[in-house]
């Protein structure tokens, strides 16, 4: 009878992207007052150089949804990392991409 081992798997972390990047970010949820005010302010904590003038706001057909495109400078994956799970845990936001 032959034994066999095999190594550990390893996970890879690195980032495919370098940083500092030019990184959008798309955000939806359900048409709601205020909305795109806090959207730009967890934006604007964790990019504090975005220009709220480039953001890029949509309605869906049905003018229920709105989906913004919030184009960043990117600095580090960290930074994405924490910007992502804020977004995501946002109870107004529906789907962050």
């Amino acid at each position: 009878m032959t034994t066999t081992t095999t190594a550990p798997a390893t996970t890879v972390t690195a980032s495919a992207l370098e940083f500092p990047t030019t990184f959008p970010i798309k955000i939806m949820g359900k048409r709601a007052d205020g909305f795109a005010q806090q959207m730009l302010a967890v934006v604007q904590r964790h990019a504090p150089d975005f220009d709220p003038a480039t953001l890029e706001m949509r309605a869906s057909r049905e003018g229920n949804y709105l989906s913004f495109t919030a184009t960043i400078n990117a600095t580090s994956r960290e930074q994405l990392d924490d910007l992502y799970r804020e977004l995501s845990a946002h109870p107004m936001v529906s789907i962050v991409l």
